[in-house]
């Protein structure tokens, strides 16, 4: 009997708070050169948004991204990259948590829009009007912030 108690208090502490997790909380960026560097033009992604090919891929293209020129010096570049790869949606790490961004991605995908994620649609259809992406105070859909204000820390919980 007394096990079964012990049981159900491990069941009640452990296990029924992660299926019940706060599913719009990602960790927030904490790497102090990744939120200089991206968020010097918008706001710093979570890595667990994209899987580590995706990172891999925008990082190897910065004097592209998404139509500007956003290269940095190799060393840093190398950084970043090992640091969002490290962290991302599909890399298993200490207190791993799958967040459900890569549903309905092959492997064979590399998406680097994070606003082409099925996830990502899954959660903004329905909800909104094809007419708010036309607002000039969200300017696209990219634009996290626009909306959830605490996205920066990882908090994208409807404001």
């Amino acid at each position: 009997m007394r096990h079964i108690k012990l049981l159900a208090i491990v069941i009640q502490c452990v296990i029924v708070p992660s299926v019940f997790a706060d599913s719009d909380r990602f960790p927030a960026v904490t790497d102090d050169v990744t939120r200089k560097e991206c968020g010097a033009c918008h706001m710093t992604f979570q890595p667990q948004l994209l899987p580590a090919r995706s990172w891999a891929a925008i990082m190897g293209n910065l004097n592209n991204h998404f139509g500007e020129d956003a290269g940095l010096d190799q060393e840093t570049t190398d950084y970043i990259e090992e640091y969002l790869v490290k962290n991302a949606a599909d890399t298993r790490r200490n207190g791993f948590r799958d967040y459900g961004v890569l549903q309905g991605i092959k492997n064979s995908q590399t998406p680097i829009r994070i606003t082409d994620l099925p996830y990502w649609i899954h959660e903004h259809t329905g909800e909104l009007s094809p007419t708010v992406w036309k607002r000039t105070d969200i300017g696209t859909k990219a634009n996290c912030l626009a909306c959830h204000s605490d996205a920066d820390r990882g908090y994208y919980e409807d404001d």
